[in-house]
């Protein structure tokens, strides 16, 4: 039986028509199929692989910690050099009132842990997300996304979650004393790259202050260098309470996180004891692989270089079948008019060699998050083959 029969056969599935390519190895921006096909990675694990695939700074980190040790006691037990340093290094590129980490395996547990947070620390129940947000896949986290078709069939979920519109300033005034707190990602992932306008991240923070709740910014997607700043609440003029990482900050490694300031994160370790708590979280072969990451990251300004980046994107990724281009730095969507045209572009380039993808709610988007370390020439390649799908897809709507 071939892998992929047995990719069918034997591994839970998460849709009914996957992509199924037979991986045999990633390198840089690309991926190899079994086949040996070569494709251009424009997807980076669905922002995961911020440096490329086999980096061999966080390779090397990776293999050094594991001829030290791996897995030697639950997290917050005791004092591992990878998952400190990397806590340390995290907290010294952070606003002063952000310097305690908690560390988790994913970015759905780092949500989980953030609600947990918010609602400890302010005694208060209410919780409130927005329409078309995701933040995960767990109970919780599907409890404040924001897209009823997708959890209906799970119901019940947590109780008292109430959801506003992104952007929209009249629908704050339902953040009161009775809030711990709201949940919001910098940018609108699975939403169509929703960028925030009018200081709207702001002027949510200004309403949390007014009436005691806190600000959970979720950072999963947009972090680590991807929107031209380490985190892209820095782009937004605002200072959350808590930030939710994850995907891009371990170089493609399974990982998560939350930060606070001290005076809370301390909460979860009394009344009760043992407030949060997860077996592997702060591994330290992944905490290692997040150091070599953030490391590189920071060393060759990545996050600036995103920036220069999004300008060639936008120059080139100009097409009648292109309405728009969202996003910001290497968190991009070209929008085109139709869902059809957009699954016939993605699957067409793919054929022809180039990784595209969608997003979760918002069928029009083409997602373009290619790797941070992605160079000029690379992006040129890419872009060529996107533009030589769209003239296919036109000329074939023409003839018809």
């Amino acid at each position: 039986m071939s892998s992929k029969a047995d990719f069918f056969k034997y591994q839970a599935q998460t849709s009914p028509y996957p992509l199924a390519m037979e991986v045999a190895y990633a390198k840089g921006s690309y991926i190899y199929d079994t086949q040996n096909k070569k494709y251009l990675d424009f997807v980076a694990g669905v922002s995961a692989c911020s440096l490329g695939h086999q980096h061999p700074r966080v390779n090397q980190a990776i293999i050094d910690q594991l001829h030290r040790y791996s897995h030697v006691m639950v997290y917050g037990e005791y004092a591992q050099h990878p998952a400190t340093q990397y806590c340390k290094l995290l907290v010294q590129n952070m606003h002063p009132s952000l310097n305690k980490v908690y560390l988790v395996n994913s970015g759905t547990e780092a949500t989980e842990g953030a609600l947990k947070l918010v609602r400890r620390v302010t005694g208060r129940s209410q919780l409130i997300a927005c329409h078309n947000a995701y933040h995960g896949n767990t109970m919780g986290s599907m409890s404040v996304m924001g897209f009823e078709e997708r959890k209906q069939i799970f119901r019940p979920l947590v109780p008292d979650v109430d959801f506003i519109t992104f952007n929209n300033e009249a629908d704050l005034e339902k953040i009161t004393t009775k809030t711990a707190g709201i949940i919001l990602e910098s940018i609108q992932g699975g939403a169509g790259f929703i960028e925030p306008q009018n200081d709207f991240l702001a002027k949510v923070k200004q309403r949390c202050e007014a009436v005691g709740a806190l600000m959970i910014i979720d950072e999963i997607q947009p972090g680590f260098g991807r929107t031209g700043k380490l985190f892209g609440y820095e782009n937004y003029n605002v200072v959350p309470d808590v930030v939710v990482i994850g995907k891009g900050m371990a170089g493609g490694m399974p990982v998560g996180g939350f930060i606070a300031n001290e005076k809370y994160m301390d909460l979860l370790s009394h009344d009760p004891k043992l407030g949060h708590i997860t077996t592997f979280g702060g591994h330290p072969v992944i905490a290692a692989a997040s150091l070599a990451t953030l490391q590189v990251v920071l060393e060759q300004d990545y996050a600036l270089q995103s920036i220069e980046k999004e300008k060639l994107f936008r120059s080139l990724l100009i097409h009648p079948l292109i309405e728009e281009i969202r996003g910001r730095g290497l968190m991009l969507a070209a929008m085109t008019a139709t869902p059809e045209i957009t699954n016939r572009a993605i699957l067409k380039a793919q054929d022809k060699g180039l990784i595209l993808f969608w997003l979760l709610f918002e069928g029009k988007a083409i997602r373009i998050t290619p790797p941070l370390t992605i160079s000029e020439e690379e992006i040129r390649e890419g872009c060529a083959i996107l533009l030589e799908t769209l003239d296919e897809l036109l000329a074939e709507d023409n003839l018809n």
